[in-house]
């Protein structure tokens, strides 16, 4: 009897020692993985386009001159107000005066031959009644007195032509607002030729200022008018402004062998910090998810090794069937039958102490470096994104390499 028990008791023991041989022994082989993580917090995912442009005011006229001669007198400076009709330069006068009275002499000359054909006509026509004169002497006299008043509809158009020259010479305001340019001064000589020459730039409201933005011809497909956007310039780089986009314009522009189109964004500017020509960097929101669950895009491609799901004691063997099949798929058919059901559900893994779970949750909007998404997660959860070659350094455990300074403490 004795013996027997000690065969039993030999065996168990032999069992409990070649169980804690086997556990020690793999589980000193089995590898030790360091999950690279990423704490799931909430914030916004936008989807935006970038471009640049200049500040412009919302309307602005270029006042050029119609007639050719010299400034004699500028009226109105860099940044006045101006009201419409207001007089901002004069050209010199003295030739167009003098053209004016020429033409004001041509018509009288013109008055005076007009009255004469018409006496000789008048006369002509009465002996041609009593057949006095011939047919001949009585058309000579109807013509010469047509023409006299040909001449005289003329004369007339040339003194009006010299008038209205000589009131070009003074140049007004065409609209209201604030001169922002002024391209000449008193002295210069202005030629009126097929291009009006520009002498000053009048912005109406610079309380209202428009950003004209150059969008790639890859990105103008996903710009809609009422869109937001927000943007930085360089004289308050602190600052950020909003505007919304209310035109995008069909001509090309070409630069540097890339098509862009203008992309006009309204913007409020009631303290005028924003001025003309300021460079403009532009983020125009095409869309956009605020206050949301966001992970990083790339935790949905990692998978865990084969290694890890085999011997993964969390998971359920369906979840590993499933998983080692995605893993052996090779041919986009084989993926295609063992993927998500659905493009908007994805899965990521979970960290918890030292383990890894599966999630499904649904995805949303993708800004290319996060995905919004809801499901089986809150915010704090950490989601795996990859694996570590070596474990995470701990800064807070100092090195017994690093030197040591000398303590402050005072000696008792």
């Amino acid at each position: 009897m004795k013996i027997k028990t000690i065969v039993i008791l030999s065996s168990i023991a032999a069992a409990i020692v070649l169980g804690l041989f086997l556990f020690f022994h793999f589980r000193n082989n089995s590898p030790i993985y360091y999950w690279r993580t990423v704490t799931i917090e909430k914030g916004d995912v936008n989807v935006l386009v970038t471009a640049t442009g200049a500040m412009a005011a919302d309307t602005s006229v270029d006042v050029g001159v119609q007639v050719s001669g010299i400034i004699a007198k500028i009226k109105a400076d860099f940044n006045d107000k101006v009201k419409k009709g207001q007089i901002i330069a004069v050209l010199d006068t003295t030739l167009y005066y003098a053209a004016k009275l020429d033409a004001a002499a041509a018509l009288n000359r013109a008055f005076v031959a007009m009255k004469q054909t018409k006496r000789e006509f008048d006369r002509a026509d009465t002996l041609f009644v009593n057949k006095v004169v011939s047919k001949a002497d009585y058309d000579q006299a109807i013509t010469a007195y047509q023409n006299a008043q040909g001449n005289y509809i003329s004369a007339q158009a040339q003194l009006n032509r010299a008038a209205i020259n000589l009131r070009y010479c003074t140049i007004t305001a065409p609209i209201s607002g604030t001169v922002i340019a002024r391209n000449v001064q008193a002295g210069n000589m202005v030629i009126a030729s097929f291009s009006s020459p520009v002498l000053f730039t009048i912005a109406y409201d610079l309380t209202k200022m428009q950003v004209q933005a150059n969008v790639d011809e890859a990105d103008i497909g996903l710009v809609k008018v009422s869109q937001e956007a927000k943007f930085t310039v360089g004289a308050y780089p602190n600052d950020v402004f909003s505007g919304v986009v209310t035109q995008i314009r069909h001509q090309p522009l070409v630069v540097s062998n890339v098509v862009n189109y203008v992309v006009i964004i309204e913007v409020e500017n009631p303290d005028l910090k924003l001025i003309p020509g300021l460079t403009a960097n532009s983020n125009i929101f095409i869309e956009q998810r605020k206050n949301v669950l966001k992970v990083p895009s790339n935790a949905f491609s990692f998978v865990p090794p084969t290694e890890y799901i085999q011997a993964a004691q969390q998971l359920p063997d369906s979840t590993k069937t499933f998983w080692l099949k995605k893993q052996r798929a090779t041919t986009e058919l084989k993926k295609q039958e063992i993927v998500e059901s659905k493009e908007s559900e994805g899965f990521i893994w979970i960290k918890k102490t030292q383990d890894i779970f599966p999630v499904k949750v649904l995805k949303d909007l993708n800004d290319g470096s996060f995905t919004a998404v809801s499901g089986d997660i809150q915010e704090g959860d950490e989601v795996v994104t990859g694996i570590n070659q070596n474990a995470p350094v701990d800064t807070k455990t100092s090195s017994p390499f690093m030197p040591k300074f000398p303590s402050r403490k005072k000696q008792k």
